[in-house]
């Protein structure tokens, strides 16, 4: 399926340059009137029926598994951050004295910090993996995968400049060394074609308010059979089996319902969200994953050799995504005075470490570039 522009399902004026999805995504119509189902179902709490605490989650984890290609709805829940997920990742993890935790330099924060008070909590490494130019990302990840490697904790991309890890290659080596593969999808999963059964991680995680175009305050989670009877971070009547019974809730109950069900974030039947949610997953998968990154290909080929004869360092069209692509800007530039001016002529990007990070979608067009290389030629 060929995509054609997508513009006319959003609220984005025109004069607006919107070129960073990777921060916030924007909701499309179908995501904003499910969201004002949900603000009239609690303007009339009576409408509320038991089985709506518990239907529309289901509705949404089946929705995700088949985003991911996972077999088992039940491996999935929701919950309100990526740092959660991976708070009740390292939750279930023991280490050894001088075990090695793998991550990528410039690692996103959420998915570093929980890594190093593990890694303190057991006298364990964290191993550092970055590259010089000239290098390639994965083959020194997978170089830095050994015998004492217990945990590879990445993302598909690279989340300031997009470069891509071949996580099939570094799963299977990862896994000969009988050290778990722990993925952070939020840059990609939703963009960017993405199977449990191919790369077979312990656990993948996403924030779910960029590619997946839901709320500020919802993501996902992923976690395989290493997980199945692990501790939650918390303790909710809802994970427990028979919760859908409210008039038995006291009647105390000491097992939780299957698989990954017990990690399930409390009050995760939120009425808005979860309607907002359903309906953007629903959308994600009638563009497809494969759709939107071959869209975002054809709609940046053009502006990426444009940028890099400017001057400016831009990641291989083989190493890297197109729905997000990292700009390294020479030395010499006045990154305030830049900045200033991009908000001035309405040009929204992110930067992040020495990148400008340029995002788009399905609602971008190749003239939305132009207005950014135009910014940029002022200032080489």
């Amino acid at each position: 399926m060929q995509l054609q522009n997508q513009k006319h399902l959003f609220d984005l004026p025109k004069d607006i340059t919107y070129l960073n999805i990777a921060s916030q995504s924007p909701a499309f119509q179908a995501i904003y009137e499910a969201g004002l189902e949900g603000l009239k179902q609690k303007n009339r709490p009576y409408t509320i029926k038991g089985s709506d605490y518990f239907e529309p989650v289901v509705t949404l984890k089946k929705l995700f598994a088949k985003l991911i290609d996972a077999n088992n709805y039940n491996s999935i829940v929701s919950i309100p951050s990526a740092s959660y997920a991976i708070a009740t990742v390292t939750n279930n993890i023991v280490l050894k004295e001088g075990d090695e935790i793998l991550v990528i330099e410039e690692q996103f924060p959420s998915n570093y910090y929980s890594w190093q008070k593990l890694a303190e909590t057991y006298n364990a490494t964290i191993i550092t993996v970055g590259k010089k130019e000239g290098e390639h990302w994965n083959t020194n990840v997978l170089n830095a995968i050994t015998n004492k490697t217990a945990v590879v904790a990445i993302g598909n991309i690279h989340w300031s400049n997009g470069s891509l890890f071949n996580l099939k290659a570094i799963s299977t080596k990862a896994k000969q060394q009988n050290a778990l593969v722990i993925i952070d999808g939020s840059q990609s999963v939703g963009a960017l074609p993405f199977s449990v059964k191919e790369i077979q991680p312990d656990a993948l995680i996403c924030a779910g308010y960029k590619w997946l175009f839901g709320p500020y305050g919802c993501a996902y989670a992923y976690y395989g059979e290493y997980f199945n009877n692990g501790k939650p971070i918390e303790e909710n009547w809802s994970n427990r089996l028979d919760s859908e019974n409210f008039a038995g809730l006291t009647n105390y109950q000491n097992q939780y319902k299957p698989l990954a069900n017990r990690y399930q974030v409390g009050e995760s039947g939120n009425f808005i969200h979860v309607k907002m949610q359903i309906a953007a997953l629903k959308q994600v998968l009638e563009w497809t994953p494969k759709a939107i990154q071959e869209y975002c290909k054809e709609i940046s080929a053009e502006a990426v050799k444009e940028l890099k004869a400017l001057g400016c360092k831009i990641e291989a069209d083989d190493q890297r995504t197109h729905h997000l692509f990292g700009i390294e800007l020479p030395e010499n530039i006045n990154l305030d005075v830049l900045k200033e001016n991009l908000v001035n002529n309405h040009i929204f990007v992110s930067f992040r470490g020495n990148y400008i990070r340029v995002s788009c979608h399905v609602f971008n067009t190749k003239e939305d570039f132009i207005p950014l290389i135009n910014c940029l030629k002022k200032h080489m």
